[in-house]
C-alpha cells in the first residue's frame, strides 16, 4: 500500500482545491492524489494551527516538517508575516506546496528533506503533524531532532492523537523538552515543547 510519505511517479493526478478561512483571510490550497488528507484540511492540523494562533505569540521564521501541501506553514506564515521553510520527502506534496505558497502569497521555500537532513538553519517555531504511519521511531526522531534547529527561545509544536501514543511520545522526550499539552480536542493533543 502506498503512503503519503512515499514517492510514486506513476500515480495519476487529480488536482482539487480546498479553501480555509482564518481571521478574515481566505486561503486556497491545491491538493492531489498521493498526499496526506487530500480532500479536506486535516482536523488535527487545523486544531494545531488555530491553537498556535490563539496563543498570540509572533514568530519570524518557521519550519514546517512533513509539510504535505503546506497548510500548516502557509496559514502560520501568512498570519505571522513570517518566512517559512517547508520540508517533506514526498515530491508531489512539495510541488503542490510550492504552488500553494505562490497562490497564498507568502514568503516561503521548499526543501526535499527527510526530516532535518537538508536543513541547516535555526527557527523560532518548528511545527509538525508527524507521519504516524511511518512508525514511532520516525515520529520520535522528528520531535527529538527539532532541538538542533530551534533558536534559543524557539518552540516546537506538534499534534498527535491520544490513540496514536501521544503520552508515550511525550514521556520519551521529557529529558530534552519542557512539554505542555496546550489543547485536547476530539482525541488530538496539541503539544508545545521548549528546550530546558
Amino acid at each position: 500500500m502506498e503512503h503519503y510519505f512515499t514517492n510514486n511517479s506513476h500515480l495519476k493526478s487529480e488536482i482539487r482545491t480546498i479553501s480555509y478561512e482564518n481571521k478574515g483571510i481566505v486561503f486556497t490550497f491545491f491538493s492531489d492524489l498521493g498526499v496526506f488528507s487530500k480532500d479536506k484540511i486535516d482536523y488535527g492540523s487545523r486544531v494545531l494551527v488555530e491553537t498556535i494562533i490563539q496563543q498570540g505569540k509572533k514568530y519570524n521564521n518557521i519550519l514546517d516538517v512533513g509539510c504535505g501541501y503546506g497548510f500548516i506553514g502557509i496559514v502560520l506564515g501568512k498570519l505571522n508575516e513570517a518566512s517559512v521553510v517547508f520540508t517533506d520527502v514526498n515530491k508531489r506534496a512539495l510541488h503542490l506546496c510550492e504552488r500553494n505558497i505562490k497562490e497564498n502569497k507568502i514568503k516561503g521555500e521548499i526543501a526535499l528533506s527527510n526530516a532535518y537532513e537538508n536543513i541547516t538553519e535555526t527557527y523560532d517555531l518548528i511545527v509538525t503533524n508527524p507521519p504516524i504511519r511511518a512508525g514511532k521511531e520516525v515520529v520520535l526522531n522528528i520531535i527529538r531532532d527539532a532541538r538542533k534547529h530551534l533558536k534559543e527561545d524557539g518552540e516546537l509544536w506538534f499534534v498527535i492523537r491520544k490513540d496514536q501514543g501521544v503520552k508515550s511520545i511525550i514521556k520519551c522526550v521529557e529529558d530534552i523538552y519542557k512539554t505542555e499539552v496546550v489543547k485536547k480536542d476530539k482525541g488530538f493533543y496539541i503539544v508545545r515543547a521548549k528546550i530546558y
